[in-house]
């Protein structure tokens, strides 16, 4: 009997080896390599298993191919509908990734819950607990009696064959770290397994045409576990974020077939589970004090939903003569850069100083539009001077410490003007009086050029 065939796979990104190093010579990571069973697919594997999408082999003209418009499914959410693109489309594969105990299996049961009462039942396949762990938890949270059935399974043969029998309107996979097939001898959670398993969960999305969803496992610097490909199978990859120490949580999707990518949707966690929080701003805002040197408010854009976030500076003077930066919830690097600019075209000598920056409630922000909020935090902190607290900003800043434009400036001063601010100061060139929104409810906009402008504007 011949011996079977072995290889070396990296758990990190997926390249194989016929023998183990201790290092991956394609990404660098060390002591990566794995030992896998390299098994040779039966003949007629690949044309059975491609075969599941659609009875069509042949290709098709452009002009001849029907489209249908699916009417989507909504989860009862209303935050969650909206990151998913106004609702679960069906056939979809969406994948929700997040860290331990960040309420993953909190919110996928409760839009289990009124997904099986009002559209179908839910078949709620779990690898890491057993049926009366999640009834405990359904019983927290209110679930109630809906068609929700509960599988305690890790083999994925097993769990298609559920999804064969019971004909559900959604699946839910906790996680795909955790099962296996019988098909490869590694461990689950391997490359080759979380392939075979996206692969295969995928088909028969697509071709039952069943949404499922699959929750993922993330690393130590907050990517999915698993090989790249797993987010390039699915159609939707959502990431749960928060800090444990607040009650909000962000489902963040930063990518979507079926919707905008970079929607946003903003939870509250309590004891009887997650609550859809509609008016983000208020909650970022709410425990902001006013007339307090160092804070600014900042008006954000966050897929197509405009939010208002506290922005706080602090900045002292070096103990030791090594002028430290750090940055919570905005890019460090950008703030670096901003520091050069007002010590250059602004005039403030901050080379030996300590600058601490951070966006509160936890909330994390990426956009250009945050710099010049940042920079009004950090020159009010300079000055020990508060800003107007019915003032609001935002911006972008070049390096010759221009003022530029951005993008969706209307939406951001509607939302201003809803939240009560009077005075926005913002780039001059999106200072537009023909644009709707922006002459109702009286708030003052004040366009600037440069940094130095926005600066005399803010701190008289």
């Amino acid at each position: 009997m011949a011996k079977p065939k072995t290889v070396f796979v990296c758990q990190e990104c997926g390249a194989q080896a016929p023998k183990w190093a201790g290092r991956c010579t394609d990404c660098g990571a060390w002591n990566s390599l794995v030992e896998e069973r390299a098994d040779t697919p039966p003949p007629g594997a690949a044309t059975s298993r491609y075969s599941q999408f659609g009875a069509g082999g042949t290709s098709q003209l452009y002009s001849e191919v029907e489209t249908a418009n699916a009417a989507r499914l909504s989860t009862g959410i209303g935050e969650f509908d909206r990151v998913l693109g106004g609702g679960v489309v069906p056939g979809s594969l969406v994948l929700l990734g997040g860290e331990p105990g960040i309420g993953k299996s909190t919110l996928l049961l409760q839009a289990a819950a009124h997904f099986a009462r009002e559209v179908g039942p839910v078949l709620y396949a779990s690898g890491e607990e057993s049926e009366h762990q999640i009834k405990s938890r359904g019983d927290r949270l209110g679930v109630g009696v809906a068609p929700i059935y509960l599988l305690a399974e890790t083999c994925i043969e097993r769990i298609l064959e559920e999804i064969a029998r019971l004909k559900p309107a959604l699946v839910i996979v906790d996680s795909v770290q955790t099962v296996f097939s019988l098909k490869f001898q590694s461990a689950p959670g391997s490359i080759g397994q979380v392939r075979e398993a996206a692969t295969q969960f995928l088909f028969a999305a697509k071709g039952q045409n069943i949404p499922t969803v699959l929750v993922g496992h993330v690393t130590k610097d907050g990517s999915l576990a698993g090989p790249k490909v797993l987010e390039h199978v699915v159609d939707t990859v959502l990431y749960f974020e928060g800090e444990r120490h607040h009650s909000h949580r962000v489902v963040r999707a930063v990518k979507n077939r079926f919707g905008a990518v970079s929607e946003l949707g903003v939870f509250e966690m309590t004891g009887a589970g997650l609550r859809p929080v509609a008016n983000p701003s208020k909650l970022f805002l709410s425990e902001r004090a006013p007339g307090t040197p160092g804070s600014s408010v900042l008006c954000c854009i966050e897929g197509s939903r405009p939010i208002l976030v506290e922005v706080q500076a602090l900045v002292s003077t070096s103990t030791y003569g090594n002028a430290r930066r750090m940055a919570v919830g905005i890019d460090q690097s950008r703030v670096v850069l901003l520091l050069a600019v007002l010590e250059k075209r602004a005039g403030l000598m901050l080379g030996g100083d300590d600058v601490y920056v951070n966006i509160a409630g936890g909330m994390s922000i990426d956009e250009p539009a945050a710099d010049l909020s940042v920079v009004a935090a950090i020159a009010s902190s300079v000055r020990n001077r508060a800003l107007a607290p019915s003032t609001a900003v935002f911006g972008e800043v070049g390096l010759s410490g221009e003022v530029r434009g951005i993008p969706q400036a209307a939406l951001r001063v509607r939302e201003a003007i809803q939240m009560g601010f009077t005075k926005l100061v913002m780039p001059a060139v999106n200072v537009d009086p023909a644009e709707p929104g922006f002459l109702d409810g009286g708030i003052d906009l004040v366009g600037v050029r440069t940094v130095g402008e926005a600066l005399d504007a803010l701190i008289a």
